[in-house]
């Protein structure tokens, strides 16, 4: 009689990275364009508050940036993951929404705003 093969692994562990690419990619397309347009916020302004708006934006644009690659990094490694250790896929793919959430809470805060 031949021995059954079981699998122990979770058979549907694609789902989480499937939705969190699904809220995670449109979220990070919206918050670059915004992020980009935001730049046009202080066309009319005095120049030393244009200055200062300038200056702000330079480093916030940085932080968004490097924000939403880190998201992008940590949705693949959901993927990655998400067959060779499901609990670690799991925690990745809810963490990348959240990464490009605080990425736009870190560029909003950091602007200064005219």
């Amino acid at each position: 009689m031949p021995e059954e093969v079981t699998d122990t692994r979770p058979s549907r562990t694609w789902i989480a990275p499937l939705i969190s690419t699904v809220v995670t990619l449109p979220l990070a397309l919206f918050t670059l364009v915004f992020g980009a347009l935001s730049s046009m916020a202080c066309d009319y302004c005095e120049e030393a508050e244009a200055h200062r708006f300038g200056t702000s934006f330079d480093s916030a644009w940085t932080v968004l940036t490097v924000g939403l690659v880190l998201a992008l990094i940590t949705l693949v490694a959901s993927w990655a993951l998400s067959r060779r250790r499901p609990p670690a896929g799991l925690a990745l793919a809810m963490l990348a929404p959240s990464v490009v959430s605080f990425a736009w809470l870190a560029f909003m805060v950091l602007v200064d705003w005219p």
